[in-house]
């Protein structure tokens, strides 16, 4: 299957006019709902809003945080002082949004691509088309959010295994990616799934308080650890008739085969799934 909408989602579509009112209207919409409808707070804001303004030529940002309500994106950046993060078509965020979710029909679709987020099918696996895409926008030293649990969780519990969509990304981009944990509370007061007759309200719900904890960015040593990865896989007992469904991956200087992959991904998404669950329990205290 081929990207859908793709051509909406490039910054000339219409010599980018789309783009803008999508992403100032969503915007203002945000804000809106963040801070006159309800009572955000913002914690180490300034990590995010510098990394987006001056981090180095080429260098991908990626962000990733849990996934409490269907609003959580684009309500969380409608917090932030300024109107940076919410309505600036070319610093905002890219996003990889649920195709089932956003992209049901075509006038979604183009909405949501204008919106400069990426259809992604939940259980499509790592190497679907618009994985590919969102691996072109990070090779073009953008900025990509990403829910690494891969659907809504509104129970206050421990950060649960991460999909491996991120770590993937993060280990195929040609220049390390900068990763940005943020955990954010209150989301699922302000869109509960189960309101009435068991299902989300119509529109989000206002007089709550929101928080948005960004914490300090991950370090990975890449070449590190597709070494132990690569040095892991042959200890991994493979059934002799078992087919590779992916291809073989050349990173640092090494061939990962399916096996060594999977081994890479666990490591790099338990990292992440760490940082995010220490953020969670900070963001508990304040």
């Amino acid at each position: 299957m081929g990207r859908i909408m793709e051509w909406a989602a490039r910054s000339d579509h219409l010599g980018g006019i789309p783009r803008k009112a999508v992403i100032t209207a969503v915007g203002a919409f945000a804000r809106a709902v963040a801070n006159l409808c309800n009572k955000t707070t913002v914690h180490n804001a300034d990590t995010l809003l510098t990394l987006v303004r001056s981090r180095p030529p080429g260098v991908p940002l990626i962000t990733v945080s849990n996934h409490m309500s269907t609003l959580d994106d684009p309500v969380m950046w409608g917090g932030f002082k300024g109107l940076l993060l919410s309505l600036d078509p070319e610093l905002a965020r890219w996003v990889l949004a649920a195709e089932d979710i956003c992209f049901k029909n075509p006038v979604f679709s183009y909405i949501f691509r204008t919106g400069k987020c990426i259809p992604i099918t939940r259980g499509g696996g790592i190497y679907q088309e618009h994985m590919s895409e969102a691996l072109d926008r990070l090779k073009d030293g953008s900025w990509l959010h990403t829910f690494p649990e891969g659907k809504v969780f509104q129970d206050d519990v421990p950060i649960r295994r991460l999909k491996w969509g991120t770590a993937s990304l993060i280990a195929r981009c040609p220049v390390t990616p900068i990763v940005l944990p943020i955990i954010h509370r209150g989301f699922d007061e302000m869109m509960p799934e189960k309101y009435l007759y068991g299902r989300r309200p119509p529109l989000p719900l206002w007089n709550k308080n929101l928080r948005v904890v960004v914490g300090e960015p991950i370090e990975f040593d890449v070449p590190m650890m597709v070494e132990t990865a690569v040095s892991a896989s042959r200890h991994v007992m493979v059934p002799p008739l078992q087919e590779a469904r992916w291809p073989v991956l050349s990173l640092a200087g090494k061939e990962l085969d399916e096996t060594a992959q999977k081994c890479l991904y666990t490591a790099l998404s338990e990292k992440i799934q760490s940082s995010l669950e220490t953020l969670r329990l900070l963001a508990k205290r304040l």
